[in-house]
């Protein structure tokens, strides 16, 4: 017993040190690459340079749902990969230490790395959502159009306003020819101006102000019967929309778990599988990467990396895709996204299972034999 708890507890660490370094590293790739979109639309006067740290956090916490169980998918067959090319394993096969009892260590760790993963994916995720979208429109409110460049489309997450400018001389120059469209939900209004530039900030205000001179101002019924209008103006004060004053929009990301879990609608229905799902597909990762990390002697433990990541990969495209398809109801809420789990966990149980079938075989077979030679084998059968 005793034993079996040193090998339990020398197996969990060796595959912990990769593991923590692997995830600081995607961790770290995934914030500089949402850093550097976050930096150009602050750079565009699309958002406020004092959230930008926020919002990177916010991302890199709903990334570790999935940054997880890759990290502990790759980790186990690094150090597994390393304990078969020192003969480590062969040690521990010649001490009796069987495969059940190795797996029985990985899934002590995949099954704590699973109930972090639950909590991220049903409680952390929806909260950075729903934060992350706060301080978009918090963004839009304070947008910038003297930071914003010529030639360039400045589109607001949620596709509700457009702004264009034809032409400016610098940052921070006045503009000319701007072009910008507004979605209301009853109508569209549509605004075209000579010159625009920035308001400077005053006391107390929350909201950016654009004035726009020589300015034409279409207004669009987007409902039957409803005029449509044309009014021409020498000046306008463009305001952003109050963040305060509006009904934060609705969004499965952000939903709360109890509220997607009595929700029909497709999209509700995806999203509530994928918090279900990712804790399992930890565990799954985590046992399919022990077969995965086999290696021959004198083999780099990287030998195995290459085919890992392929079927990494191809997982997790099935998975993503699943989800769409459920969004989208082209996929029913049964199956949903559950046969890519299934999949996976039945190729894994086909792994597992298939040496002690071919074992099994070898033996009916010897047996076969033996009873042949002992009734057939001393008969002439010419």
């Amino acid at each position: 017993m005793a034993c079996a708890l040193i090998i339990n507890r020398y197996l969990i660490r060796e595959i912990s040190k990769p593991l923590a370094t692997i995830l600081i590293v995607l961790v770290t790739l995934f914030a500089s690459y949402s850093a550097a979109e976050f930096l150009s639309d602050a750079v565009n006067g699309l958002l406020p340079t004092n959230t930008i740290g926020e919002m990177i956090g916010l991302k890199a916490l709903i990334s570790l749902e999935v940054l997880i169980p890759v990290s502990l998918y790759i980790s186990v067959i690094l150090s597994f990969g390393k304990l078969y090319s020192d003969s480590e394993f062969t040690a521990m096969f010649a001490l009796r230490v069987t495969p059940a009892r190795i797996m029985g260590s990985v899934l002590t760790l995949s099954g704590a790395l699973a109930v972090l993963v639950a909590l991220l994916s049903l409680f952390a995720r929806p909260w950075a959502y729903e934060k992350l979208h706060a301080l978009s429109k918090q963004a839009e409110a304070f947008a910038n159009v003297d930071n914003m460049q010529a030639g360039t489309f400045y589109i607001a997450e949620d596709g509700g306003r457009v702004i264009f400018l034809k032409h400016r001389d610098g940052p921070k120059s006045t503009a000319s020819d701007v072009f910008v469209q507004l979605i209301y939900p009853n109508r569209t209004r549509i605004l075209f101006a000579r010159h625009a530039y920035q308001l400077p900030e005053a006391g107390g205000r929350d909201r950016s102000e654009i004035h726009l001179s020589d300015a034409h101002l279409y207004d669009i019924g987007r409902e039957k019967g409803q005029p449509d209008s044309v009014v021409d103006a020498q000046g306008i004060i463009l305001r952003s929309p109050d963040p305060s004053l509006e009904q934060p929009e609705y969004s499965s990301v952000s939903a709360g778990t109890e509220t997607l879990a009595i929700s029909s609608k497709p999209p509700d229905i995806a999203e509530f599988q994928w918090r279900l799902s990712t804790p399992l597909s930890t565990i799954l990762l985590g046992m399919l990467a022990v077969p995965l990390s086999r290696i021959r002697p004198r083999q780099s433990r990287y030998a195995k990396m290459g085919a890992a990541a392929l079927i990494y990969s191809g997982y997790y495209l099935l998975f993503t895709s699943a989800r769409t398809w459920v969004q989208q109801s082209a996929v029913a809420a049964f199956p949903g996204i559950w046969w890519v789990p299934a999949s996976l966990a039945a190729v894994v149980a086909i792994i597992w299972v298939r040496p002690y079938l071919g074992f099994e075989l070898r033996r009916l077979r010897m047996r076969f034999n033996t009873w042949h030679a002992h009734w057939f084998g001393g008969r002439d059968t010419a």
